[in-house]
């Protein structure tokens, strides 16, 4: 039996401290948090919490999904929460005004589509910055939310509706099937399909991509439009489960899928990322607000957690990219 040379030896990756950090950091984390809960709560480990849990993570895990996305490519978007309420005000009339739920949901998933190219068109076209342009969207798709509904909420949704919010499919409730559908969906086009390939370039070097011939400007506004599309999604699922529009739903969102998409490792410079990451950042912060309720504390302090656990994880990535130079 022969054995391998040294310098064979020598050509095998070595999973130094800094490679484990990078690769199961995160994961080490949130196992590491869900220990502390099942020390600190009996009910953390109950079926019926990790379902629910699970249950909450999936709308900001799709919103999640398009800001991942968006971010890649060196960007962001502060108006998926407004985007995702008018989207879902919409659809909820629509319904309520006699259209077939199956023309009703693609209508509503076409406007979020539509105001996330709109931004995309004016960051590429009118050089907007991606900062300014979506804060516009913003106050502006909250503005035409309200104007629409007059203040009043959309109460009183069908059977067949909710069902993709408040049903249940072989023992799982359906927003975890959305979005696990979703992430599947593009997980695929990120790893195996060129436009992933062409996303993370643009997001790596925006003039190296141009000068290589990929359509920059076009894979912005259709990055763009996907995180309309998956705002919009996900309000229909959030209020599906509530059977109720609220006019003011969706604020505060783009927070909580910026928190999402940043503890999970993706570069705010873009062409670094993953939506495994971004997946373990959304349950993190779910099971972090999960236990603060577990434990009695006040929901005031979930934001100050928040804020921390964002910053830790700016400075534990900055610290990784900064001994791998």
């Amino acid at each position: 039996m022969t054995t391998p040379s040294i310098s064979r030896l020598s050509d095998r990756p070595r999973l130094d401290a800094r490679s484990v950090a990078q690769r199961f950091g995160l994961l080490f984390v949130f196992l590491l948090l869900c220990l502390v809960l099942t020390s600190l709560s009996d009910r953390f480990l109950q079926v019926s919490n990790l379902v629910n849990i699970l249950r909450q993570a999936s709308i900001n895990g799709i919103v999640s999904i398009g800001m991942t996305l968006v971010i890649l490519i060196g960007g962001i978007d502060l108006s998926v929460g407004s985007i995702l309420a008018l989207s879902a005000v919409i659809g909820a009339d629509l319904i309520k005004s006699g259209l077939p739920t199956m023309l009703a949901l693609p209508a509503a998933l076409l406007v979020g589509a539509s105001l996330g190219a709109v931004n995309g068109f004016i960051i590429t076209r009118g050089r907007i910055p991606p900062f300014i342009a979506t804060l516009g969207m913003l106050t502006v798709a909250r503005g035409l939310t309200l104007m629409y509904t007059q203040g009043q909420p959309v109460t009183g949704l069908p059977d067949d509706f909710r069902y993709i919010g408040a049903g249940v499919l072989a023992g799982i409730p359906m927003p975890i099937i959305v979005f696990g559908a979703a992430l599947i969906i593009v997980y695929i086009v990120l790893t195996r399909m060129r436009l992933g390939e062409y996303i993370y370039l643009l997001g790596d070097n925006p003039v190296s991509a141009r000068l290589a011939g990929i359509p920059t400007e076009r894979i912005t506004i259709l990055v763009y439009a996907l995180s309309g599309f998956f705002s919009a999604l996900a309000g229909l699922v959030l209020i599906a489960r509530l059977d109720s529009a609220q006019p003011v739903i969706g604020m505060g969102y783009e927070f909580n899928a910026i928190a999402a998409v940043v503890v999970g490792g993706t570069s705010f410079s873009g062409g670094e990322g993953s939506l495994v990451g971004t997946l373990l950042g959304a349950l993190l912060i779910e099971t972090l607000n999960n236990g603060l309720n577990l434990l009695n504390v006040s929901p005031l302090w979930e934001q100050v957690v928040k804020g921390v656990v964002i910053a830790v994880a700016l400075l534990f990535y900055k610290a990784i990219n900064r001994n791998s130079r």
